[in-house]
């Protein structure tokens, strides 16, 4: 029998896309004490806005679209006595926010502007600022340190990259997590876990078995992908400034 734990720790970690998102997602997840959710608000987000997401109908049949229910189901209880909850900060567009998830611990998982922009033009042809999310992490990122007293965990992902098992290990201490070794390798393939999306975006992680080596020098932008790069990258800056 499946014993469900009322009060797990949960973990919301909040970030943009292509922000090596899903590889932190397998990390926790090869943790034996961890349950992980695949961007929980994504049916409701897509149903709201109408975004013409790549699969994005596949997406809206899949899912749980109601903000209040997908909030209710996320609080409940787990099977596990972790549950690490992938969140998009740009999903959250409805009546609800990170102050709805109550006693939830949040942490933030950045990426420079200058990656992002040019792994998401490789998926979807359309990038704005407001699209990749990085004011509105801030904003939370701000708000929650002004009501905690301290700065909620920030994770570069450069610095998992650089150093999967020291970051990974500091990041654990600051959620109040063992380090568990086995964060650091996966099996390969696709799990019962990931979105529906997953065959569109996920390509490199379904390959993978850990963490890339350490990215080269940041790609260089013009046009519209500069503008957008120096919208985001005061945002980035300021959390980057208090990643662990």
């Amino acid at each position: 029998m499946t014993i469900r734990i009322a009060q797990p720790l949960r973990i919301a970690m909040w970030s943009g896309p292509r922000n090596l998102s899903t590889a932190m997602m397998r990390s926790f997840g090869a943790r034996s004490d961890c349950h992980v959710s695949d961007e929980p608000y994504y049916g409701a987000y897509l149903k709201q806005t109408g975004d013409d997401h790549p699969m994005a109908a596949e997406v809206i049949a899949a899912m749980d679209c109601d903000w209040h229910s997908v909030t209710a189901a996320l609080s409940g209880a787990c099977d596990r006595p972790v549950w690490y909850q992938k969140h998009m900060v740009h999903h959250m567009v409805g009546p609800v926010d990170l102050f709805s998830l109550a006693g939830f611990r949040h942490a933030f998982l950045i990426r420079a502007p200058e990656r992002v922009i040019a792994s998401y033009a490789a998926k979807r042809e359309v990038v704005t600022a407001q699209g990749l999310g990085f004011a509105r992490q801030r904003d939370w990122f701000e708000r929650l340190a002004d009501q905690a007293g301290q700065a909620p965990p920030v994770v570069d992902s450069a610095d998992v990259l650089r150093d999967p098992a020291g970051t990974l290990a500091r990041l654990c201490a600051a959620l109040g997590l063992d380090w568990d070794p086995a964060m650091l390798r996966w099996a390969p393939g696709p799990r019962v876990t990931d979105g529906v999306w997953a065959p569109h975006w996920y390509g490199r992680v379904l390959a993978s078995t850990g963490f890339d080596a350490a990215e080269g020098p940041l790609p260089v932008l013009d046009g519209e992908a500069a503008r957008v790069r120096d919208e985001c990258r005061p945002h980035y800056e300021a959390m980057a400034a208090h990643r662990i």
